[in-house]
């Protein structure tokens, strides 16, 4: 693959007191044929992220057309699992609703943070949405007791599948702690039950790497297809691709991935969270840039497959 960069789409501009800074991750929903939203967590001054979002023309992304001015999903209650921010990771229909999958966010003392699952629902189109529980729908296990977050979920045939990340362990990068967690699988009958413990489907390729984040994954024919974001000790953020027959068994195939840091500008630093969306023939990759969505988020177009 190789992608055309076609720059930053939108950062904010601080003058809402609860989206002052950061659009990440980008995460894409048609809301009609277009228009295509893309849901972030914004965040306020002591960044703790809401789920706001960002309308752009499907025609031409790089085109704004509207800035949610209010929380579409607001953190939780004092002491839930997402009192300290929430994060959208994807969104599908089911049915007459709209499914939000979220990482919510709750702070830890002898760790920095804890990072779980969390699902909102939407009846109006996803203008607004309200959280199906105020637990996590994959909250910690024995075997995935500090971060089990960040979740796509596809509906396909006739099971609900998700890929999320998970692990039970903290590292120390140049004296700053930093979770560790690779990429795990699971399956549920109607995507808010799942289970205790996923596969783990991309583990880490060297001691370099110690997280696997924001997986995202479509279908082409048969053949399942993942870009997902790898953090290493050394570089920090950079984007990855896997692909795999049965949605479970992965080959990493990173150096097919095509898109890397610019020499300067918003994505000097790191390219991470992406997704990836079809528009009449198009395919469009929407990622953040430096100190992981503090710059944004911008887009860029496949050329060559």
């Amino acid at each position: 693959m190789k992608w055309s960069k076609k720059g930053l789409i939108y950062v904010p501009d601080g003058k809402m007191a609860w989206a002052k800074k950061h659009a990440f991750p980008p995460t894409p929903y048609f809301i009609s044929d277009n228009v295509l939203r893309l849901y972030v967590a914004f965040c306020d001054e002591n960044t703790v992220g809401r789920v706001g979002f960002v309308d752009v023309d499907a025609e031409d992304p790089s085109v704004v057309l509207d800035v949610s001015r209010r929380p579409v999903l607001d953190i939780g209650a004092p002491g839930a699992f997402d009192e300290n921010g929430v994060v959208p990771t994807c969104v599908i229909k089911v049915g007459d609703e709209l499914y939000l999958y979220y990482v919510g966010y709750q702070l830890g003392y002898k760790v920095r943070y804890f990072q779980f699952q969390g699902l909102a629902t939407s009846h109006d189109g996803g203008d607004t949405f309200t959280r199906y529980s105020k637990v996590p729908i994959i909250d910690r296990s024995d075997k995935e007791l500090l971060n089990r977050t960040s979740a796509f979920v596809m509906h396909d045939e006739g099971i609900f599948k998700m890929w999320y990340v998970a692990g039970s362990d903290w590292t120390e990068v140049r004296g700053k702690p930093l979770p560790i967690y690779n990429m795990r699988y699971l399956e549920s009958k109607d995507g808010k039950k799942w289970g205790e413990e996923g596969k783990v489907c991309i583990d880490f390729k060297n001691e370099d790497e110690h997280a696997l984040g924001r997986p995202w994954v479509i279908k082409d024919a048969r053949i399942y297809k993942m870009f997902y974001s790898i953090r290493t000790k050394s570089k920090g953020y950079r984007l990855g691709y896997a692909e795999s027959n049965d949605g479970v068994d992965w080959v990493r195939k990173d150096d097919e991935v095509g898109i890397d840091v610019s020499n300067n500008g918003w994505d000097s630093e790191m390219v991470a969270y992406s997704s990836i969306v079809r528009y009449k023939g198009k395919v469009y990759m929407f990622y953040n840039g430096n100190k992981r969505g503090e710059t944004g988020f911008g887009y860029a177009v496949l050329k060559e497959r």
